[in-house]
């Protein structure tokens, strides 16, 4: 990477900062006869916390991502888009030219250069903590982001809290994690499993009748439990009945069993609370056991995966995913000049678009130096304060805002489709927008969940 901070890294912003601050020095320099070393806003409150304060001219961001496990897919993007931000957090460039309010400049963050490490959660979370804390001890991080997992989401948030470190949350879906497990450290701009149901719920009855009996196979972990809770409440207010639930361990190659007790009950919709290589090899499965072609209550059998992602969409397959339903936080086509902005300049670096996983991580190393340049420090309560009821633009399409007292992102999401061979123009073009959901439409007051988010200074 190559420093372009210029001019020892002053913006004009900064520089005015700088002047007013050195009024005050002469007038020090007049009264004492001693010139102060240097200014920093709120220094008086600003005690070492984490890796505060930052020494030196560049300043290290750490990038924990699944490279191996169900969800290396997803953090083999992830990856690419952290690398992405950081360059033009350094250079200038992508959303650094949508998002508004900014105070990215392109020239680093508060004048030091943007360096990075990077780890392997292995989609486990006691790797994850591991390779966290190895980032907080070792490598000296400011803050750090990623996950594919919502279990390895939470453990690093928890971590973050008990060390004084900025998480931005990679992708993660369960409830539990702006829910019983938020964290004031942690920060999530994914949307959630409430989020879905509420979205897709009225979708499914519209599409498939009000008369339906669901059976549901789920990942065995936090993310699986809440979104099973949430699809079965939001259909059920529709008139859907729940027939069973199985619970499934994550990275299973072999659902067969599964698939069987599903065959031999009375439901007429498979729902696959699944993700990454999990929903690939499930859905496939289900495919290859004719559950497509066959007729249950007198209804054809239908298929639903209720968080999408065109990554999983292109594992399965097209014949595989043709008419079945989901959700998504975000995808390539959109044409808001933020996401094309972020699309243009990661097909200019990778030859391809990016998934969902990849905008969301952009997005959130954005966010979080932001966040710095408004507080004027890396002060890590003080960064906390500049995200928390921040509303911005420019990321995606509408405005999206950081509530306060959870800490979950609100923005629009969308319901989508899967493109069959015959609908698709291209190899990325797999999913159909069926619904563009705003974000009022998606809201929930901040006592759904229960949770505390915890002070601003670690104990």
């Amino acid at each position: 990477m190559t420093d372009h901070t210029g001019n020892n890294g002053w913006s004009r912003r900064r520089l005015l900062k700088a002047s007013a601050a050195g009024t005050a020095g002469l007038g020090a320099l007049a009264l004492n006869g001693k010139a102060p070393f240097h200014f920093v806003r709120n220094a008086w409150a600003e005690e070492a916390i984490g890796n505060f304060p930052v020494k030196g001219k560049s300043v290290v961001f750490g990038f924990n991502v699944p490279q191996t496990g169900a969800y290396a897919d997803e953090g083999a993007d992830e990856l690419r888009a952290y690398k992405l931000a950081v360059k033009h957090l350094n250079e200038g460039g992508g959303m650094l030219e949508t998002l508004k309010p900014s105070s990215l400049s392109g020239q680093g963050v508060l004048g030091k250069k943007v360096d990075y490490v990077e780890g392997d959660t292995q989609t486990d979370p006691d790797a994850a903590r591991t390779s966290a804390r190895r980032m907080v001890e070792r490598d000296g991080v400011i803050m750090y982001g990623g996950g594919s997992s919502s279990a390895v989401a939470i453990a690093q948030q928890y971590l973050a809290q008990e060390m004084g470190i900025v998480f931005m949350c990679g992708l993660t879906h369960s409830n539990d994690t702006t829910g019983k497990d938020k964290r004031r450290y942690g920060f999530r701009h994914f949307f959630n499993a409430y989020m879905s149901g509420k979205a897709l719920g009225p979708i499914l009855a519209n599409e498939y009748g009000k008369d339906r009996r669901a059976f549901h196979l789920t990942a065995d972990y936090t993310w699986g439990h809440t979104q099973y809770q949430s699809i079965k409440d939001f259909t059920e207010q529709q008139g859907w009945s729940t027939v069973d639930n199985i619970m499934t361990p994550l990275g299973t190659t072999d659902y067969s069993q599964f698939l069987t007790a599903v065959l031999n009950s009375d439901a007429d919709v498979l729902v696959l609370n699944h993700y990454g290589k999990d929903m690939n090899n499930s859905l496939t499965q289900a495919v290859q056991f004719g559950m497509r072609d066959m007729q249950k209550n007198g209804k054809d059998m239908q298929v639903v995966v209720p968080l999408y992602s065109r990554l999983m969409a292109q594992g399965a397959g097209a014949s595989n995913i043709d008419g079945v339903y989901g959700t998504t936080n975000w995808n390539w086509v959109l044409q808001d000049a933020g996401s094309q902005a972020f699309v243009k300049s990661f097909e200019a670096e990778y030859g391809f678009p990016p998934s969902q996983a990849a905008q969301t991580c952009y997005a959130q190393t954005l966010l979080y130096a932001n966040a710095c340049e408004v507080a004027g420090t890396f002060y890590p309560p003080e960064v906390i304060k500049a995200l928390e009821g921040f509303e911005f633009e420019g990321m995606g399409p509408g405005k999206a805002l950081y509530r306060a007292e959870d800490h979950q992102c609100f923005k629009d999401i969308l319901v989508v489709q899967g493109k069959g061979p015959d609908k698709k123009s291209g190899e990325y073009d797999l999913l159909d927008i069926v619904s563009h959901v705003k974000r009022d439409d998606i809201i929930y007051p901040v006592d759904t969940f229960a949770g505390e988010l915890g002070p601003y200074k670690p104990a």
